[in-house]
């Protein structure tokens, strides 16, 4: 169902809008949980340890499709906002083109490329070939990634948020139960988790592509849509580059830091592998919230309606921090029974890992939260120049301090305070970038 995002109270329609975008992440994180849960509870714990390595990989690959569904999404917002349904139509299928274009190159990438990644992360030996088992089956399924991804930012453009989740209802629930069938009855290993995925996301990818094309079909035009227009890529490129490279070198980032974690040996890589999956989904909320905020922004822009883009940003606050309480409360006293869903009692080490991680980043996602919010009104308004200037700013101070407070600790605990000082400084930054904007679209 299509919902024009420039009509009612501000608070109101992000709240109806942005909650199934929410309900969506939290199922989408449920795909990487119940690989690394299943690895952990029923292969062992270098399992977990490989599952969790080769995600910081898996991530340079989402962060081409995040992307692309960005680019796709504020783009068709900001037509859709202005009521020009051709255009939004051809806007649409550029996408759809560049991105199998895009998806065809990673691919090969992938496949020639991930041993040497995995060697240069200074993989231990004794959880390189599952490593490498899980990444191989991975990059086959990227087209379902990448299409997955583009269809959700369709929906989203076009005020739709209830259909994504349906299907990622759907979906992650069975890749749990695929998940345990593959590995407990079938004894596939490693190999059991990342056909598990990949099949599920087949089946998510291809339902919301045929459903995009039926929405498609059902928006009337006055003249057929062309299938590709350069004018509207370099658009959609424009706010796809700069998202692209945020992620891009966010994954990056992080897979020098699982460098340095990964000569602390298997258990903190274990213990990191699982906390690290509770955090994202975090963050990975908070950044889907912050989408959301961006295709409302995106429609009022394009119908002019800039006060509203302010009221957003107040209503994404609230969304945000009262997210960020039960999370909060629930890592730092509960954090070791979420951990046990990934291991067992006797990994101390592991566990110890885990929740000294939890204890130190969880305070700071009240700061987090702010910025992304800040973030998602600059990309809707395509304020891209200042959008990474606030992320770059984050990720170079994380990069750098894990490194240097690793070195002067001589543990693990000097990477996780590297977290919450780049989230501070790149908040005041973002905050500031999106104040000056907002003034800027009001004179």
């Amino acid at each position: 169902m299509n919902k024009d995002l420039t009509q009612g109270k501000a608070e109101t329609v992000l709240w109806q809008f942005c909650l199934p975008l929410f309900g969506s992440i939290i199922f989408q994180q449920l795909y990487n949980i119940a690989d690394s849960l299943v690895a952990g509870k029923f292969i062992g714990e270098n399992a977990l340890a490989a599952v969790g390595n080769s995600y910081e990989i898996t991530l340079i690959f989402i962060a081409f499709a995040f992307g692309c569904n960005i680019g796709c999404s504020v783009i068709v917002s900001q037509l859709f906002g202005a009521k020009d349904y051709h255009r939004l139509k051809t806007a649409v299928t550029t996408a759809c083109i560049f991105s199998a274009v895009l998806c065809g190159l990673l691919m090969l990438i992938g496949i020639l490329g991930c041993s040497p990644l995995l060697s240069l992360i200074h993989t231990p030996q004794e959880v390189f070939a599952d490593s490498k088992l899980y990444l191989d089956i991975y990059v086959w399924g990227l087209p379902f990634v990448f299409f997955y991804n583009i269809a959700t930012g369709i929906f989203s453009a076009l005020g739709d948020s209830k259909t994504p989740f349906y299907f990622l209802a759907v979906s992650s629930t069975a890749n749990i139960a695929v998940d345990i069938l593959f590995v407990k009855a079938f004894h596939m290993g490693v190999a059991g988790v990342a056909w598990a995925t990949f099949l599920c996301q087949g089946a998510s990818c291809i339902l919301a592509v045929l459903t995009v094309w039926m929405r498609m079909k059902k928006i009337e035009t006055t003249k057929k849509a062309v299938l590709f227009d350069f004018d509207i890529l370099k658009k959609i490129a424009v706010i796809a580059i700069p998202s692209i490279l945020q992620q891009s070198f966010i994954s990056v980032g992080n897979i020098l830091i699982q460098s340095v974690i990964n000569g602390f040996g298997p258990s903190v890589m274990a213990g990191y592998s699982a906390a690290v999956k509770l955090n994202n989904m975090v963050i990975t909320s908070f950044t889907t919230i912050g989408n959301g905020i961006s295709n409302f922004s995106a429609q009022n822009l394009g119908a002019h309606k800039y006060s509203r883009i302010s009221e957003g940003f107040r209503a994404g606050l609230k969304m945000v921090w009262c997210l960020c309480i039960p999370f909060c409360v629930v890592y730092i006293f509960g954090g070791k029974y979420l951990l046990l869903l990934f291991m067992e009692q006797d990994a101390a080490a592991a566990l110890l890992t885990g929740r000294q991680f939890l204890w130190i980043l969880s305070p700071f996602y009240f700061v987090v939260s702010a910025k992304l919010v800040a973030d998602g009104i600059l990309r809707g308004v395509s304020a891209m120049r200042q959008f990474m200037a606030g992320t770059f700013t984050d990720l170079i101070l994380r990069v750098v301090l894990a490194f240097v407070l690793s070195d002067l600790t001589g543990s693990a605990l000097g990477i996780w305070c590297a977290w919450p000082i780049g989230w501070t400084i790149a908040m005041v930054l973002s905050i500031g970038f999106y104040r000056k904007e907002v003034r800027r679209l009001n004179q």
